[in-house]
């Protein structure tokens, strides 16, 4: 198999892990820091001994302290979201960062903004404007912004990450479960949750499974998908995530939120798809 294929493997793979996190996070009757941040202890120890076993070396430069920091704030803020809103809400409002990476990329880099950028913002904030018309109630509030600031570190991350390669981007991603760790490390100590029966094996699958090995395999397949490809196979993640939580939890997304992300993962997708479609015809 080609390796572009294989990293399409890879990244399927790791989105579907992804969607785990939504059920086990509302499984889990500790406060969200304490979750994030032993979550994130699981998943480094399983970064490490990767790392271990590939011999990589521990990178520290700018890029690998920036992506740490946005990657640590990414975890946090997305587990306090979900314990906030639904878990439908939560990861469908996330799902906004590719748009977010336009939006960086023309602050940063200067790069022009195309009318197809245009009209698929607009329509994202469409979908968006309708979860805010479900459960207005001070929580689903604050959890749907939560889940907006989660989706701009998400593609803070993806860009960060896509600049780096090998030892550099595992070191990156090891650095942001070390700094999720040490933002929860208080609130471990003034609320120590109970660790007995499931919770504690449900968070040490958040940190192996859901966390730790599906960004190992985002790391090996970042090397042949760019940034938007990622968040392109990424709308995995948003699709299964609800699907899991419904089931196990039966908790069910409101009609407007339910309409506003048909039109986020539509939107998001075809912009993507043309996206990529362009570059490929550039390039012919």
């Amino acid at each position: 198999m080609k390796k572009e294929n294989i990293a399409i493997i890879e990244m399927l793979a790791c989105a579907a892990l992804w969607s785990i996190a939504g059920i086990l996070i509302k499984l889990i009757p500790w406060n969200s820091f304490a979750i994030s941040g032993i979550r994130s202890f699981f998943a480094g120890i399983t970064v490490l001994v990767y790392m271990g076993i590939k011999r990589y070396k521990i990178v520290v430069n700018r890029k690998t302290i920036a992506a740490g920091l946005v990657m640590g704030a990414l975890y946090t803020v997305f587990v306090a979201a979900n314990k906030l809103t639904t878990a439908a809400n939560a990861i469908v409002l996330q799902f906004s960062a590719p748009l977010d990476i336009v939006i960086f990329s023309a602050l940063i880099y200067k790069t022009k903004i195309r009318r197809r950028d245009i009209i698929a913002v607009v329509f994202t904030m469409l979908g968006i404007s309708l979860f805010f018309f479900d459960g207005l109630e001070a929580g689903y509030l604050a959890g749907n912004c939560l889940s907006l600031l989660a989706g701009m570190l998400m593609g803070a991350m993806f860009m960060i990450l896509g600049d780096t390669k090998g030892e550099e981007r595992y070191s990156a991603v090891l650095m942001g479960q070390i700094t999720a760790f040490i933002v929860g490390l208080p609130f471990l100590i003034t609320d120590t949750p109970s660790f007995t029966g499931l919770p504690v094996l449900f968070i040490v699958v958040l940190g192996v499974v859901q966390l730790g090995i599906p960004f190992i395999l985002y790391s090996k397949a970042a090397d042949y998908c760019p940034p938007l490809a990622c968040c392109l196979l990424g709308a995995v993640e948003p699709l299964l995530n609800p699907v899991w939580v419904l089931i196990f939890d039966g908790e069910k997304p409101g009609i407007f939120a339910l309409f506003g992300g048909i039109i986020v993962i539509i939107s998001v997708t075809v912009w993507c798809a043309l996206d990529a479609k362009k570059k490929e015809e550039s390039h012919a």
